[in-house]
């Protein structure tokens, strides 16, 4: 059975078109109107093994954080419907991810009850981004930090309803820590998604996630 999904989202905010292929490890193509953002989804499809086909249009001169946590909205629900009632899923994972100086450990249970918490040992610095403030006729920096990061995890979370623990165990550079952090997050989800013939049926003894 295919585990695909197709999500459309529009709102006066943001305008999202999402297709997704947990299953075939195929090249994404992803857009956003911030190229930092767009870069680190790009590393959770490749490390994930996941195809994103995504296009994203948002508000970018008022802020970045609509579109992020959109994304994070879209995305979850695309796994909500890809995964259908779960059966056969690991459910649950956990992957370290370093990159240079920083370290990320992620852990996710596909539990249909959502729940984020993010522990880091650093502060939340950013990386600027001139390029997206001369798109939009800014002569303001626009940045991608930490705390813009958070926002994205919990809307995946809470749209996916995955119980979702992330821990920067270190980092120097923020580009590093940011990118460990969504480098491990494909991991993690890649894990909780797999099927595993062992398993027979939905992996919780309710009988259902």
């Amino acid at each position: 059975m295919a585990r695909t999904a197709k999500v459309v989202r529009k709102t006066k905010e943001t305008e999202i078109e999402l297709e997704l292929d947990i299953e075939s490890g195929e090249d994404s193509d992803i857009f956003t109107p911030v190229p930092f953002f767009t870069h680190m989804l790009d590393n959770f499809s490749r490390h994930g093994l996941f195809s994103m086909n995504l296009d994203v249009k948002g508000d970018v001169e008022v802020d970045l954080h609509h579109t992020v946590e959109d994304v994070g909205l879209a995305l979850g629900e695309a796994f909500k419907e890809a995964l259908g009632d779960k059966r056969g899923i690991r459910r649950c994972a956990t992957a370290s991810v370093p990159m240079m100086d920083a370290l990320t450990t992620v852990v996710v249970d596909i539990s249909g009850r959502p729940y984020f918490r993010f522990d880091t040992t650093r502060n939340s610095y950013s990386v600027a981004h001139k390029s997206v403030a001369s798109m939009v006729g800014q002569n303001l920096e626009k940045a991608f930090d930490i705390d813009l990061t958070c926002e994205f995890l919990k809307a995946l979370s809470n749209s996916a309803g995955l119980d979702l623990h992330v821990k920067l165990e270190y980092g120097r550079d923020v580009h590093h820590s940011i990118e460990s952090i969504f480098k491990a997050l494909g991991r993690a989800l890649s894990g909780a998604v797999e099927i595993d013939k062992r398993i027979k049926g939905v992996p919780s003894t309710k009988g259902t996630l």
